[in-house]
């Protein structure tokens, strides 16, 4: 992938996400006289938007990190190992940092 195609792809991330994380933080204030058990399912989805609240924002990061190697020339080349990140990995994933191998034994450790 080229970085003015990977550029333009990491950018309309970033748009999307912080619309995403916009949307999500906001808190519209709940009608009064409801009942124990509305609270207790509002709190689930607060609790479940604050979840995707998390999920965006380290997404947004790595965006935010691709787009500085994208600025540093370091592109598409594994953060561990150095070897380049295969293509179709960036096409499928702009803001990847790892090769395959490098992200497996990754999430292997987690």
């Amino acid at each position: 992938m080229d970085d003015a195609t990977a550029r333009n792809q990491l950018k309309n991330m970033l748009a999307e996400l912080d619309r995403s994380i916009t949307v999500l933080r906001g808190d519209p204030a709940p009608p009064d006289g409801r009942s124990a058990a509305d609270a207790g399912s509002d709190l689930t989805g607060a609790d479940r938007a604050q979840a995707m609240i998390d999920v965006a924002t380290r997404q947004r990061t790595a965006v935010l990190d691709a787009l500085k190697r994208l600025d540093s020339g370091d592109y598409g080349t594994c953060v561990d190992c150095g070897d380049p990140v295969p293509e179709g990995r960036l096409a499928a994933r702009p803001e990847a940092a790892r090769c395959v191998e490098c992200q497996s034994v990754r999430e292997r450790r987690r």
